[in-house]
């Protein structure tokens, strides 16, 4: 939605409020209006982009668009020549599967409007605003600090991902019976994909970090997800880390939630608003909804969003029975060095822009400037170049180049470029009283 905003205004075109998915895994039948305030969304954005409900009549009919397609990470040249040619001469285009469409480095001005897009002009509708906001403030009455999870260990997670976590055959049957439905997907080789750091940690093994990080089982956790494979049995060892353990189902009472129950995408917007008003975001991947929230909880005065360095981690797991608790602890806080959601863990102009939108964070008056900050890191980093790489190659959060977690499935994964991976600079550890403080 925020890019589409960004390719109508590089085409000088108005703008057709968009069309959401409603024939993916989740087969949610909302449209935009039923999640997102649509009059805000356009009145907030006439300056830039004129944009209208729905497509006019031409001569008396339903004018049909012509559909294409848009390569992915195409930037404003690329608009300009693949697609206003053809807006052009047919007046009306459909830009179909439109996830990562648009480059993520774009000018300057181009990033700051999508930030007006995403942190101002889109806002959830008030019924769903309403509900979130009582989640919260139920959360708060249970404890004054609390974490947030987002735990993405759905069937179709594991199945698209091609991960496997010990279920024997049964496990395999079944996820690779959704499998399937990904024509383009190429071979499963599930070691490989855990070794590379592809796959989303477990619960047990995303409640075992958080106590290697030193969140004790006091902590309450708010977990953000769909439906869990395996079940209650897969949450059981999470629940056991962390036995104040909440969800929208276990602080909202069923009649609260039924406007929203039979919605999956209205349910993970109550999921969002959750997520980003505590005081401590977690997830097992390193997917789009977690991109989004860190972005904002950035761009809002940042609050810290913890990342799995899953590559590291899981030589981490496979050895934990072979040292002690104490040695397990050091070293998952050494690899977590990095992914911890310090302020400046990215570096400017790296990363997902949507998760890293430095262009439009302003320093505030008497401190240093990134800008500043990061010439003096590349001239350090010049005179220690083989330090450097060493580091930058264990913090490069290798799922950059497969943006496998909340896609569009259907594409052929094989095509995703990896140019965009990010440069994490390194940071002190921080303390958890410094996570949850005030």
């Amino acid at each position: 939605i925020v890019d589409s905003v960004v390719a109508a205004y590089i085409l000088n075109a108005t703008l057709v409020v968009p069309r959401l998915d409603q024939r993916s895994y989740w087969k949610d039948a909302s449209g935009f209006a039923e999640i997102f305030n649509v009059d805000r969304f356009i009145s907030s954005l006439s300056r830039d982009v004129k944009i209208i409900k729905e497509l006019p009549l031409k001569e008396g009919k339903p004018w049909i668009p012509r559909r294409m397609a848009v390569p992915r990470k195409c930037n404003e040249r690329c608009y300009q020549t693949r697609v206003l040619p053809v807006l052009t001469k047919k007046q009306a285009i459909e830009l179909r599967k439109f996830d990562y469409r648009l480059s993520n480095r774009l000018e300057t001005d181009l990033q700051k409007l999508r930030c007006r897009v995403n942190y101002h002009a889109l806002t959830f509708t008030d019924p769903i605003l309403d509900m979130g906001k009582l989640l919260v403030e139920r959360m708060r009455m249970k404890a004054k600090h609390f974490i947030a999870l987002h735990l993405r260990f759905e069937p179709d997670m594991l199945a698209f991902t091609g991960c496997y976590y010990g279920g024997g055959d049964k496990e395999r049957m079944e996820l690779g019976k959704i499998r399937r439905r990904w024509k383009a997907l190429h071979a499963s080789n599930p070691e490989k994909m855990r070794r590379q750091g592809r796959c989303p940690l477990t619960p047990e093994e995303i409640g075992l970090m958080l106590r290697a990080l030193g969140f004790g089982s006091d902590v309450h956790i708010y977990v953000a997800s769909g439906e869990v494979y395996g079940g209650e049995e897969t949450l059981a060892p999470l629940k056991a880390l962390f036995p104040n353990f909440h969800s929208k189902e276990t602080i909202a009472t069923e009649a609260e939630l039924a406007p929203f129950s039979s919605f999956s995408s209205r349910m993970a917007a109550l999921d969002y608003i959750v997520c980003d008003e505590s005081d401590v975001f977690v997830s097992n991947n390193n997917g789009n909804m977690v991109r989004m929230i860190a972005g904002r909880r950035r761009y809002f005065g940042h609050k810290p969003t913890i990342r799995p360095n899953a590559k590291k981690l899981y030589k981490l797991f496979m050895a934990r029975n072979n040292m002690t608790w104490e040695e397990f602890a050091t070293n998952v806080q050494a690899v977590q060095v990095g992914f911890m959601g310090a302020p400046k863990e990215v570096k400017p102009g790296r990363g997902e822009f949507h998760e890293n939108p430095t262009s439009c964070i302003c320093e505030t008056e008497g401190t240093e400037t990134i800008q500043k900050e990061t010439q003096e890191e590349d001239h350090e980093n010049d005179n220690n170049g083989r330090d450097t790489a060493e580091v930058n190659d264990e913090q490069d959060p290798i799922e950059e180049d497969l943006d496998w977690i909340e896609d569009d499935y259907s594409d052929n994964i094989k095509d995703l470029p990896d140019t965009d991976s990010n440069v994490l600079t390194k940071q002190e550890q921080p303390e958890v009283e410094e996570l949850f403080s005030d």
